[in-house]
């Protein structure tokens, strides 16, 4: 969505609405604040950077052994 669309729309709310619209803007710069924020709208949605990390344990676990031993070696 561009930024004229997002204008638009605010021009469209009744003006009491408009303060809630900046509160909200401000809470989602404050939680993101330190983060890119263009770095993290990706399409993709998720990362594999992970992967081959286990290559080490394929000769003593298979990989259906793996997804269920993965949540206790997380912790």
């Amino acid at each position: 969505m561009q930024t004229t669309e997002i204008a638009a729309k605010i021009k469209k709310l009744p003006g009491h609405l408009i303060p809630e619209v900046i509160d909200y803007i401000d809470f989602l710069l404050n939680k993101y604040e330190g983060n890119d924020l263009k770095n993290n709208d990706k399409k993709d949605g998720f990362k594999f950077d992970w992967e081959g990390d286990l290559s080490e344990l394929k000769d003593q676990y298979s990989a259906v052994e793996i997804q269920h031993n993965a949540l206790d070696w997380r912790f």
